[in-house]
C-alpha cells in the first residue's frame, strides 16, 4: 500500500465525499416527494442531531489520532503509534455504546422539550443504533489518514452512503405504501437507513485494516528497534484529549450552527410570522438549503483531513518552509475549487433547487446559505492547518467566539428578517473565525495565499457570477412554457458549460494562476488548463 500525497489524498477524499453528497441529495429528493413539510422537519432534525452527536461521541479523536500517528511515524516511533490506535479503538467502542443508549432513552425529551416536535422522537430513535459503530469507524479512518492512506476512508464512505441511501428510500417507500399520510413513520423509516450504512462502512474498514497489517508485515515496517516506549492508557488519553477537546470545538462548529439554525427558525420567529410560513422555512432549510450548501464544502472536508498528517509530519521535523508551502497550497486549492461551485449553486439556486426538489420554493434561502459557504470552506481548512502546527486552541477560541456572535445576532435579526437574519448570523460566524485563523497562521508560518493577485481573482469572480445570472435568466425566459423540470435542467446545463469555459479562462488570462504554479498541479489539471495557457500566450505575443 503506497502513501498518498496531499493532492492525491485530497482528490481521493473529495471524490468519495462528492459521491456521498450526491447520494445524500438523491436520498432527500424522493423523500421530499414522499413526505410533507412536517415529515421533512422530523427527518432533518433527527439527522442533524445524529451528526452533532457523532462528532461529540468521537470527541475529535480521529483527527487527534491522525496527528499523533503521523508525528510518531515521522520520527520512527512505530510501536507508540500502534498503542495510540488501540487506545482510540477502545474509546470508540465505549463511546458508541454510551451515546447510542443515551440517545435512545432521551429521544422523547429531545423531541418535545428541545425541538418542540414531539413526533420527531421516533425518527431520532430509529437513527440512534447507527452511532454504535460509527465511533469505531471514525477511529479507524483517523489512523489510516495518519498513515497517509486515504483510500480506505474514501471507499468506506461511498459504501456507507450507498447502503444508507438505498435502505432509507426503500424503507420509507414501503411505509408510504402502507400509509401515505403518516409522515412520522415515513421519517422514522428513512432515518433507519443510517444503521445499514454503518454496518457496510465497518466491513470495509475491517478489510483495509487486514490489508494494511499484511502489507506492514511484508515490508517489515514494524520490525526492528525504534525509539518507542510503552505508554499507559492514561498517558495516551491525556494527550488525545488535550488535542481532541479543542478539535471537537472546531469540528462541531458547522454542525452546531446548522442544528442551531434549525432550532432557531421556530423559537425566534414564533409570534412574528405566520406558523405555516415558519414551517415552510424550517423544511426548506433542513431538506433543501443545507443539502445543497453541503456540496461546495466537499473538497474542504477532504483537504481538512488530508492536510493534517502532512502538516504534522513537517512540523514534527521542524520544516517550517514546508509547513508554510503546504498550508498555502491547501488554502489555494480550497479557494480556486470552492468558488466556482459556490457561484453556480448560489447564483443559480433557483434552477438547482427547482431541478433537484419538488419545487423551486425557498430558493432565496438556498442561495443565501450556499453563498456563505465560501467562508466556511476557508474556516475548515485553516482550522486543520492550525491543528497540524500544534495550535488547536487558537482555532477553538476563534470558533467559540464566532458561535457566540452568531447566537447574539440571531436573536437580534430573526424578529425583523426571519430565517434570512439567522442565516446572515451564521455567515458572519464563518467570516469571524476565518479572519482570525489567517492572522494566527501568518504569525506562525510562512503563510501566503495568492498575494497581490486578489484584485484579479475578485474580478474573475464578479464576471463569472454576472455571467451565470444572465445565462439563468435568459434560458428560463426562452424556455418558458416547457415542463419545469426540463427548463431547470437546461438552465443548470447552460450555466455549467459557461462556468467550465469562463472560469478557468479568466483565471489564466487575468494571471490569477501563474505558469510556474500550474506546473506543480496534477497532470489532469494541467491538461485542463493547457488550452487556456496557449490562448494567453498567443494573446500576449500578439
Amino acid at each position: 500500500m503506497k502513501k498518498d500525497t496531499l493532492l492525491k489524498g485530497t482528490l481521493i477524499l473529495a471524490a468519495a465525499a462528492l459521491v456521498a453528497r450526491a447520494l445524500g441529495i438523491f436520498q432527500r429528493v424522493p423523500l421530499d416527494y414522499l413526505m410533507g413539510d412536517l415529515g421533512n422537519i422530523y427527518f432533518a432534525n433527527a439527522n442533524n442531531i445524529y451528526l452533532l452527536l457523532l462528532i461529540v461521541a468521537t470527541a475529535g479523536i480521529p483527527s487527534a489520532v491522525s496527528k499523533m500517528v503521523s508525528g510518531r511515524y515521522a520520527i520512527g516511533r512505530i510501536s507508540e503509534a500502534q498503542q495510540v490506535y488501540r487506545a482510540a479503538l477502545l474509546f470508540g467502542a465505549i463511546a458508541g455504546l454510551v451515546i447510542t443508549i443515551g440517545l435512545w432513552l432521551l429521544a422523547p425529551f429531545i423531541a418535545k422539550t428541545i425541538l418542540d416536535e414531539p413526533n420527531a422522537s421516533s425518527a431520532i430513535r430509529a437513527i440512534a443504533p447507527s452511532l454504535l459503530l460509527f465511533p469505531i469507524i471514525a477511529m479507524m479512518r483517523g489512523y489510516f489518514q495518519g498513515r497517509q492512506f486515504m483510500t480506505a476512508g474514501g471507499v468506506s464512505q461511498i459504501v456507507e452512503q450507498i447502503l444508507r441511501v438505498f435502505a432509507a428510500v426503500v424503507i420509507a417507500f414501503a411505509v408510504y405504501s402502507m400509509d401515505s399520510t403518516n409522515d412520522k413513520s415515513i421519517a422514522s423509516g428513512a432515518s433507519l437507513g443510517s444503521v445499514f450504512g454503518s454496518i457496510g462502512a465497518f466491513g470495509v474498514m475491517l478489510y483495509f485494516a487486514r490489508k494494511l497489517k499484511t502489507s506492514d508485515r511484508l515490508d517489515g515496517s514494524n520490525a526492528g528497534q525504534d525509539s518507542s516506549r510503552r505508554l499507559e492508557l492514561r498517558t495516551i488519553y491525556r494527550e488525545l484529549f488535550q488535542l481532541s477537546i479543542p478539535i471537537v470545538m472546531t469540528a462541531v462548529t458547522v454542525q452546531l450552527l446548522y442544528t442551531l439554525d434549525n432550532l432557531m427558525v421556530k423559537s425566534l420567529t414564533k409570534g412574528h410570522y405566520d406558523l405555516e410560513l415558519i414551517n415552510h422555512w424550517a423544511a426548506v432549510l433542513g431538506m433543501n438549503a443545507q443539502s445543497i450548501a453541503g456540496i461546495p464544502v466537499i473538497l474542504a472536508v477532504a483537504l481538512s483531513q488530508s492536510i493534517i498528517p502532512i502538516i504534522s509530519s513537517a512540523h514534527a521535523t521542524g520544516d517550517r518552509e514546508r509547513v508554510g508551502r503546504q498550508a498555502s497550497l491547501a488554502v489555494r486549492i480550497a479557494l480556486y475549487s470552492g468558488m466556482p461551485v459556490v457561484l453556480i449553486l448560489g447564483v443559480g439556486a433557483y434552477s438547482v433547487n427547482g431541478f433537484l426538489f419538488q419545487s423551486a420554493k425557498g430558493s432565496a434561502i438556498v442561495a443565501m446559505l450556499t453563498l456563505g459557504t465560501l467562508f466556511q470552506i476557508g474556516m475548515m481548512v485553516t482550522n486543520s492547518i492550525l491543528l497540524g502546527i500544534g495550535e488547536p486552541k487558537k482555532a477553538t477560541m476563534h470558533a467559540i467566539t464566532g458561535v457566540l456572535i452568531k447566537i447574539v445576532l440571531s436573536f437580534a435579526l430573526a424578529p425583523y428578517f426571519g430565517i434570512y437574519g439567522i442565516i446572515a448570523a451564521t455567515t458572519i460566524c464563518f467570516i469571524w473565525a476565518l479572519s482570525f485563523n489567517i492572522l494566527s497562521l501568518r504569525k506562525r508560518t510562512q503563510f501566503k495565499v495568492i498575494g497581490n493577485r486578489w484584485p484579479a481573482f475578485i474580478l474573475t469572480t464578479g464576471i463569472v457570477g454576472a455571467a451565470l445570472a444572465f445565462v439563468e435568466w435568459a434560458v428560463i425566459a426562452i424556455c418558458d412554457g416547457l415542463p419545469q423540470k426540463l427548463m431547470f435542467f437546461l438552465s443548470c446545463s447552460a450555466m455549467g458549460i459557461v462556468l467550465l469555459v469562463l472560469y478557468p479562462l479568466l483565471l489564466v488570462y487575468l494571471k490569477v494562476v501563474s505558469s510556474e504554479e500550474i506546473a506543480t498541479y496534477p497532470r489532469p489539471v494541467r491538461r485542463l488548463l493547457a488550452p487556456f495557457m496557449k490562448l494567453r500566450s498567443r494573446s500576449t505575443a500578439s
